[in-house]
């Protein structure tokens, strides 16, 4: 029997309603939604660009688009802040093209933390130069490309995306094999910079300064495009990676849904050791009950482990409700063939429930899931806000539920919740001098 799907307001209602489940939430805060704020395309955009962008219904820029737009055209590096599913991607993805289409050698190089969110962007930047009709080619340079292609990219990739790991060992190191990219590099952008800090971030850093030396010696001077989610430090950060002066974009004109975020602590089942009811057990009979109101839903596990244990009951849970390919999990070490099916599987609708670790907390383009629950405290405060981003990213209205484990800083999380409403995410720190890490690079 297929179970009636419900709106977002019957699930409320049954988190509302459902003794057992209310007399746990601690804490319901509600998040309004807040209304768009947009300006008309740039008179200078390429028709075909317009025309393309037009025909995916988007006729108008948010407010940081736009100031990203014109930064980068006038040669500017910045750094845009903005929250989860704002449109970030618009804001390197237009100076880059509009550039390509002026000047068709001019090449571009985009590096993203990992390979699935390089494969996402690849897609969506790929669908809009295929609605405009356009010669321009993009593609992935990673240790899934094909040696074939390999080569194509290195004669005639307009836009290479790829990470800092194979930028280190696969494109510095052969330089003299790239000297279209180097000779005619416009613009390189950084994506999600707010993963590149501590040992990361400060090698990233190194490998970067390298990077920008072959420039030199090719002639390029390009502009650095930085997008990160909300830190404390987004400037000096980005400053402290790429040696450029930075410009700060924050005037966030993206729209949000309402969101409603609460704390579920289970109930002590020892109350002379206060030992509580395991979170993963909680967890699947909240999400089993998205699940089988066939609500879209993620629920973020701490580890490989864990999200397999979740997983499994879940699948057992809903197995003759909604069959087993509905249920995924999402972790490293999946095949890249099955990440790619199950991102497709989210986006267009056919996989209701996915089991992951922070691999998704990135902004993998995964469309219009509802419902997010967290299995303990990530263990910041940004990270935490981005898994809260993934609910809801279609302007919908969205439910967050942060369950915690009996871990000292889970409960504390769960009995301040006024702390991690308020408090400013962590500031992000990187030392690219340390002599350890700047003896390594001196050796490349």
């Amino acid at each position: 029997m297929i179970p009636k799907k419900k709106t977002m307001s019957e699930a409320l209602d049954w988190l509302r309603g459902q003794q057992s489940v209310a007399e746990n939430i601690v804490h319901w805060h509600t998040i309004d939604e807040k209304p768009s704020s947009s300006v008309p395309l740039p008179d200078d955009l390429h028709p075909k660009l317009a025309g393309a962008l037009k025909n995916r219904g988007i006729d108008s820029l948010y407010t940081h688009q736009e100031t990203a737009y014109e930064t980068a055209m006038n040669g500017k590096s910045f750094t845009a802040v903005t929250p989860t599913a704002s449109g970030k991607t618009l804001c390197y993805n237009l100076p880059v093209l509009q550039t390509i289409l002026r000047n068709p050698d001019a090449r571009a190089l985009y590096l993203f933390p990992t390979k699935a969110l390089a494969q996402d962007q690849k897609s969506e930047l790929n669908e809009l130069i295929d609605d405009s009709g356009l010669a321009i080619n993009s593609h992935t340079y990673d240790g899934d490309t094909a040696p074939a292609i390999r080569q194509k990219v290195r004669k005639a990739g307009h836009i290479v995306m790829t990470n800092p790991d194979m930028l280190h060992s696969a494109i510095l190191p052969h330089h003299t094999k790239w000297v279209s990219l180097f000779e005619n590099l416009k613009f390189i952008v950084i994506d999600e910079l707010h993963i590149y800090r501590g040992v990361f971030g400060s090698h990233t850093a190194n490998v970067l300064r390298r990077l920008q030396r072959i420039c030199r010696f090719y002639g390029s001077d390009p502009v650095f495009i930085c997008t990160s989610a909300t830190i404390a430090n987004p400037v000096e950060l980005a400053e402290e990676i790429t040696g450029k002066k930075i410009t700060l974009i924050e005037n966030n004109g993206a729209p949000a849904g309402r969101k409603h975020f609460l704390f579920y602590n289970p109930p002590v089942v020892n109350k002379t050791m206060n030992v509580r009811r395991s979170a993963t057990l909680e967890v699947r009979r909240l999400a089993g009950e998205m699940l089988k109101s066939r609500i879209q839903t993620i629920v973020f596990a701490r580890s490989r482990v864990r999200v397999e244990i979740i997983l499994t009951y879940l699948k057992e849970l809903v197995k003759s409700e909604l069959g087993p390919k509905s249920i995924r999990g999402y972790r490293g070490g999946y095949l890249p063939a099955e990440r790619r099916e199950i991102e497709r599987g989210l986006r267009n609708g056919d996989i209701y429930g996915v089991i992951s670790t922070n691999a998704l907390e990135l902004g993998v383009d995964i469309g219009q899931l509802q419902v997010c629950i967290m299995t303990g405290y990530p263990g910041t405060i940004a990270s935490a806000w981005q898994q809260a981003g993934r609910a809801g990213r279609r302007h919908g209205e969205a439910i967050v539920i942060f369950v915690a484990s009996s871990a000292p800083l889970d409960q504390f999380m769960v009995g301040h919740p006024e702390y991690f409403l308020n408090a400013n995410p962590e500031t992000a720190r990187i030392n690219p001098n340390n002599l350890i890490i700047l003896t390594d690079h001196l050796k490349c």
